[in-house]
């Protein structure tokens, strides 16, 4: 009887330090598998709901998530804006699920801040450029290149008239913040 007692305590012990080893390496797994995942990813879970923002210079950005580009986002607000995602500083109250970059088109995976200005040059919108250092300007995109927008500078209220023009600005991407259009909201694609 008490060989018996003593395997079987011996088991349960076994048993018991299995499961810990179990837990330890679930854990670590998990650690691992979220220190892979990017801020776009998770805001690609929220595509659809609404999104408070915190973007560097801008302050709070509040409204509906439309699209996320591989650095960019579009969010509805009254009118639309599109955020570079570099400028983000937090996502508040942001669910804890996100989409794996297996589960992305590979159009999705791709389409880059440079794609998402250059639809709005095409779009011929009027727009302001919010800096992160905390300046603006207002214009139409006229070009884009890899890594700066060219805006010619109006009044916002006015179309790109010649006469209108007030000047030319090239703005580096690593300085945008936000790209607010006025007027209505653009259409998706």
């Amino acid at each position: 009887m008490r060989w018996h007692e003593l395997f079987a305590d011996l088991e349960a012990r076994a048993r018991t330090l299995e499961q810990a080893d179990l837990e330890l390496e679930i854990a670590d797994r998990t650690r691992a598998e979220v220190g892979e995942i990017r801020l776009a990813n998770r805001l690609r879970s929220a595509v659809g709901a609404p999104v408070r923002l915190q973007v560097q210079s801008v302050g709070l950005v509040e409204g509906r998530l439309e699209r996320v580009g591989r650095d960019w986002l579009l969010v509805s607000t009254p009118s639309d804006v599109v955020v570079a995602l570099a400028a983000v500083g937090a996502a508040l109250d942001l669910s804890a699920t996100a989409v794996s970059p297996e589960g992305l088109s590979p159009v999705t995976s791709r389409l880059s801040l440079t794609a998402a200005l250059r639809a709005i040059a095409v779009d011929r919108s009027t727009v302001t450029v919010r800096m992160r250092d905390g300046g603006s300007y207002s214009g139409t995109p006229d070009r884009v290149g890899a890594d700066f927008v060219d805006l010619s500078l109006h009044d916002p209220g006015e179309p790109r008239r010649q006469a209108a023009v007030r000047g030319r600005c090239t703005v580096a991407f690593a300085a945008l913040a936000v790209v607010c259009r006025h007027g209505d909201p653009w259409a998706a694609p």
